[in-house]
C-alpha cells in the first residue's frame, strides 16, 4: 500500500493487417497505458492515422456543436444505445439542419433584439423634452444640440459668445436641447460653447414625431422580438429532449473512434508491420494477452519485456538511435528508461486522502506514496486541535454534502478528508468532554472531569504543558518515519548512500532529542519536561501534573548515549554533506519544533471558543475557576461570591436588547471558530506533513496512469 499497483511494459509487433482489430480489442480493456515512439529505430517510422480519422474528426466536431448549441447535459442521456456509423450518417444531417435552422432563427432574432433595446435607450432621454424628433436636427443655418449638462451654465456660455446672435434652450429632468444662429459666416458656435461647461451630448434618434410615441413603438417591437425568442428557444429545447440521447451516444461513438483511428501516432511502423508498447498492471497480463490473440489471429507477437522494478527511473532519457533495435521476437524498447505510469494502491478508506498527497504532485513510481500514513497523522493533528463534538459534527456533516453533492473527484476527496477530520474532532471533543466550548459533556459522560483538559482554568495548566511536550513527541515520530521511509528508498544506491543522506540526520535528531527529554544536564531545561508525566511530590506540586505516569525524563546514561549518537550523526553529516550538512544541522531542532504549534492552535480555539461563550452567558470566579453563568444569574454569583467575583455578566443577562446581540455573537463567534479551524488547523496539519514529513523522503512527479480506452456511459454493443 505505500508502493503504487506493480507494472509491466508490454511490447506487441504484428502486421498492419490486424492493427485495426487489435487497436479495438484493447481499447475495449481500457488496460495499456500506451508509450510515444520518438523515431530512434532504424528502419521504423512513426506511424500515421487509420483511414475515416479525418472524417471521424470532422463528425465529432459537428456533433459537439450541436450538443453546445442546445446544451445538452448528461442528465439528458436517456438510456445506452447501440449507435452505428450508418446510424450516424442518416440521422446527423436532419439534426444539422433542424438545429441549425433554429438556431439562426434564433441570433437573428437575438441581434435585432439588441438593436431595438439600443434604440429604446437612445430616445428615452427625449421624452422629457417633448419635443418632436424632427425638429432636433436637419437644418442648415441653425446649429441644435442635445445632451445632459447644466442649462444656465450654457445660456451664460452662449450669451458671452460673439458670433452667436440669437439662441433658444429646452430643457427638462436635466436634458438640454440648444438652438443657436450664429452670425454671419460664423459656424461651430454651439460646439465651442459646449466645450467650456458641463454638457455630454446625446446622439439625436433617426426617426420622426413625438419620441413618447417613438419608445412606445420600439416597446412593442421588443415584446413582439421576445415573445419570438420564447418560442424559439421552447422549439430548440424540444429539439434538445428529442435529440439529446442521439448526440451523446454519436459523440461518445466518434471519440471512441478518433481514439482508435489516431493511436497509431503513437506506434512505430514499416509498410507491412507494427510494433506498440506500453505500461499495464503486471496482475493483468494474462487478460492482455487473451484478447490480443483473438484479435489477431496469430498474427501477432506479445512480449512482457520486463517487470518495473522499484527503482529510480532517469526521465527524459532516451537510448540513442544506433543503439536501438526491433528484436526478432517482436520486442522494441522505445526508450530505454520509460517511467511506468502511477496507479496509486490505497484501501478505500485511504483514496479521499491522495488530494492532499497530489496537491504536490503524484507519487514517483520508484517512491513511497504517503497517502495510507497521511489517512492517520492528519485528522490525528487536525482533532487534537480542535477537539470539540459540536464543531467535530459540523465537520462530518460538510464533508458529507460536499463528497455526496458533486461529480468532481477532487472535491469528492476533500469531503472524504473533511469527514475524517470531523470524526477526530468528535472523538478528542469526547475526551476533552467539550460541545461548543461548553463542558457539559463532562459531566455527563465523566463525572464532571474528562480525561483531557486544555489547560486554560488555572488548575488545569500542567495538562497545557503536557500538550506542549506530547506534541514534541509526536513530531519526533512523525519526523523519524520520514527519515525510515528516505533511508529505505536511498537504500536503491547503496547502504552507504542511505547512511550519509538519511541514517546522518536521524541519528544527529534522536540523539538530540533523547538528550534534550533525559535528565543530564536538566539543571538548565524546563522543569516541566520532569514533572507534566510525573508523581507528585514534595518538590512537585499536584497542580504541576497532568498525568501522573511516573515519568521524570529519561536516564542521565541515555542523555550521554544521545549526545554520542548525535556526534555520530554530525560526523556522518559532515562527511557526506560537508559544511553545508553543518549549517543546515540545527534543522533537527527546528523541524521537531514546529510540532508545538499543534498545542498553540489547541489553545488558540479553546481560547476563541471561550470568548464567544463568555460574552454570551458571562461567568465568575471562585476557588481559582471560573464558571459560566448558564444555570445561574450575575446576582446571583455576587450574592455567594461577591462583585469581584464577576468576570462578565453576560450578554444574555442583559434584557432583551442583550439576548438579540448575545445570540448574534454566539452563532457569529463560533462560525468564525468553525471557519478559523479549517485554515489553521487544517493549514498546520498540512505543513507538518508537507514539510515536516514529505520533505525527507518525497519528490512526486509521478506520470498519471492514462489507459487506452473509452468509459462506455451512453453506448452499448450489446
Amino acid at each position: 500500500m505505500l508502493r503504487p499497483e506493480q507494472m509491466s511494459k508490454v511490447s506487441m509487433a504484428g502486421s498492419r493487417t490486424v492493427i485495426r482489430d487489435v487497436i479495438e480489442a484493447i481499447h475495449e480493456l481500457r488496460l495499456v497505458h500506451f508509450s510515444d515512439y520518438d523515431g530512434t529505430i532504424e528502419g521504423f517510422d512513426t506511424g500515421t492515422p487509420l483511414s475515416g480519422a479525418e472524417d471521424a474528426a470532422d463528425r465529432l466536431v459537428t456533433v459537439r456543436s450541436l450538443k453546445n448549441t442546445l446544451g445538452v447535459t448528461e442528465e439528458d442521456a436517456g438510456p445506452t444505445r447501440i449507435v452505428t456509423a450508418a446510424d450516424i450518417d442518416e440521422e446527423l444531417p436532419t439534426v444539422r439542419e433542424a438545429v441549425n435552422e433554429f438556431d439562426d432563427r434564433r441570433a437573428e432574432i437575438r441581434d435585432e433584439l439588441r438593436s431595438v433595446e439600443d434604440a429604446i435607450e437612445t430616445a428615452e432621454p427625449f421624452v422629457h423634452l417633448g419635443l418632436d424628433l424632427e425638429l432636433l436636427g436637419g437644418y442648415e443655418t441653425l446649429e441644435v444640440a442635445v445632451g445632459e449638462g447644466d442649462a444656465e451654465e450654457l445660456s451664460a456660455a452662449l450669451a458671452d459668445h460673439d458670433d452667436c446672435d440669437a439662441y433658444g434652450l429646452e430643457s427638462s429632468n436635466g436634458i438640454v436641447a440648444a438652438f443657436v444662429y450664429p452670425a454671419s459666416g460664423a459656424s461651430g458656435v454651439l460646439d465651442d460653447a459646449i466645450v467650456g461647461v458641463e454638457f455630454e451630448r446625446l446622439e439625436v434618434p433617426d426617426a420622426t414625431g413625438d419620441p413618447a410615441s417613438y419608445v412606445s413603438e420600439l416597446e412593442h417591437r421588443r415584446e413582439q422580438l421576445e415573445s419570438r425568442l420564447d418560442r424559439v428557444e421552447n422549439e430548440l429545447d424540444e429539439l434538445r429532449l428529442e435529440y439529446a440521447g442521439f448526440l451523446l451516444a454519436a459523440e461518445e461513438k466518434l471519440s471512441i473512434e478518433v481514439q482508435q483511428t489516431e493511436i497509431p501516432l503513437q506506434f512505430a511502423t514499416t509498410d507491412h508491420a507494427f510494433v506498440a508498447e506500453g505500461w499495464i498492471p503486471t496482475d493483468r497480463y494474462e487478460e492482455l494477452e487473451s484478447a490480443v490473440e483473438a484479435a489477431a489471429d496469430e498474427k501477432i507477437e506479445l512480449e512482457e519485456l520486463e517487470v518495473a522494478e522499484y527503482r529510480e527511473y532517469d526521465n527524459g532519457h532516451h537510448a540513442p538511435a544506433e543503439e536501438t533495435e526491433a528484436a526478432a521476437d517482436g520486442g522494441v524498447v522505445f526508450e530505454a528508461d520509460d517511467e511506468p505510469p502511477v496507479i496509486q494502491d490505497n484501501p478505500g478508506l485511504a483514496k479521499p486522502f491522495e488530494v492532499i498527497v497530489e496537491a504536490i504532485n503524484r507519487p514517483r513510481y520508484s517512491e513511497y506514496d504517503p497517502t495510507l500514513l497521511v489517512l492517520f497523522t492528519f485528522p490525528l493533528f487536525f482533532g487534537f486541535m480542535i477537539g470539540d463534538i459540536g464543531y467535530g459534527l459540523i465537520y462530518v456533516t460538510l464533508g458529507y454534502a460536499i463528497a455526496s453533492r458533486t461529480d468532481s473527484e477532487a472535491v469528492r476527496s476533500l469531503g472524504g478528508v473533511a469527514i475524517w477530520s470531523g470524526v477526530f474532532t468528535v472523538l478528542f471533543g469526547v475526551l476533552y468532554g467539550e460541545f461548543f466550548g461548553l463542558h457539559f459533556v463532562a459531566d455527563v459522560l465523566w463525572g464532571g472531569s474528562a480525561p483531557m483538559h486544555k489547560g486554560f482554568q488555572p488548575h488545569y495548566i500542567a495538562y497545557a504543558r503536557a500538550w506542549l511536550l506530547l506534541t514534541l513527541a509526536a513530531g519526533l515520530a512523525h519526523v523519524t518515519g520520514g527519515y525510515v521511509l528516505s533511508f529505505l528508498k536511498d537504500m536503491k544506491h547503496g547502504l552507504t548512500d542511505a547512511v550519509y543522506e538519511s541514517g546522518s540526520w536521524a541519528l544527529l535528531m534522536l540523539g538530540v532529542w533523547a538528550w534534550i527529554f533525559s535528565r543530564h544536564g536538566m539543571a538548565g531545561k524546563p522543569a516541566f519536561i520532569y514533572e507534566v508525566f510525573n508523581q507528585p511530590t514534595a518538590e512537585i506540586p499536584a497542580e504541576n501534573v497532568a498525568y501522573a505516569l511516573g515519568f521524570a525524563g529519561l536516564p542521565e546514561s541515555v542523555g550521554v548515549l544521545g549526545l554520542a549518537v548525535a556526534a555520530i550523526g554530525l560526523g556522518l553529516l559532515l562527511l557526506g554533506e560537508g559544511i553545508v550538512g553543518a549549517l543546515e544541522s540545527l534543522n533537527v531542532l527546528v523541524n521537531i519544533l514546529s510540532y508545538t504549534r499543534i498545542a498553540a492552535v489547541l489553545l488558540a480555539k479553546a481560547g476563541m471558543a471561550l470568548v464567544v461563550n463568555l460574552l454570551f452567558f458571562g461567568a465568575y470566579t471562585h476557588d481559582g475557576e471560573f464558571h459560566f453563568l448558564i444555570n445561574e444569574t450575575p446576582h446571583h454569583a455576587i450574592a455567594e461570591f461577591g462583585e469581584a467575583a464577576i468576570m462578565f455578566p453576560g450578554l444574555i443577562h442583559m434584557g432583551a436588547i442583550g439576548i438579540l446581540g448575545g445570540v448574534v455573537v454566539l452563532v457569529v463567534g463560533h462560525i468564525i471558530v468553525l471557519g478559523l479551524g479549517i485554515t489553521s488547523a487544517g493549514l498546520q496539519a498540512v505543513r507538518l506533513e508537507y514539510v515536516e514529513f514529505f520533505g525527507k523522503f518525497y519528490d512526486g512527479g509521478g506520470a498519471k496512469y492514462h489507459p487506452f480506452g473509452h468509459q462506455r456511459n451512453y453506448t452499448t454493443e450489446d
